[in-house]
């Protein structure tokens, strides 16, 4: 690749490139439920600008572009909602997505109290869980997105993010 991939938190002036990003790497999930109004790809650039700087978001840079993201918030119960992980479709692969995972793991535990981290991914979404599974999340249940799209939820204790790196 010539150069390395670094992981940041993310600054309020990534939010355009991180838009954009969510947009092309979003396409094949609503594909692959024949479904263009998912959540990801009716977000508006305003509501990525408010999450950048409420959130705990990550980017994956290569040089000065965003290749990847990620975000995450601690809710109520305690526990951590991670959410939104894309990669560029050319790096996937190699590793991005799980040390952006980790990052925003090691944050949302280390820095804002999270006792477990809990994400959803639709049921059809191989990729996303073969990598989650890998990490260390384990299925706890089924949910219905907003979209209407099926999805599966997992969840890990955080105690175990280091562990899984």
């Amino acid at each position: 690749m010539g150069m390395s991939v670094t992981i940041s938190a993310a600054a309020e002036q990534d939010a355009e490139q991180i838009f954009r990003l969510q947009y092309l790497c979003f396409q094949s999930e609503a594909a692959l439920y024949g479904n263009y109004r998912i959540d990801p790809l009716v977000q508006t650039l305003d509501s990525v600008r408010a999450e950048v700087t409420s959130d705990c978001v990550f980017v994956a840079r290569l040089g000065d572009e965003v290749v990847g993201s990620v975000r995450g918030r601690v809710t109520e119960d305690g526990s951590a909602a991670i959410g939104k992980l894309c990669v560029h479709p050319r790096l996937q692969g190699h590793g991005i997505g799980a040390r952006l995972l980790r990052a925003a793991e090691a944050a949302l535990a280390d820095e804002r109290g999270a006792t477990s981290f809990r994400l959803h991914t639709g049921h059809r979404s191989e990729g996303n869980l073969r990598l989650y599974r890998k990490v260390g999340y384990q299925t706890v249940g089924t949910s219905e997105g907003t979209d209407g799209v099926p999805m599966i939820v997992l969840e890990k204790p955080a105690g175990t993010y280091a562990a899984t790196a």
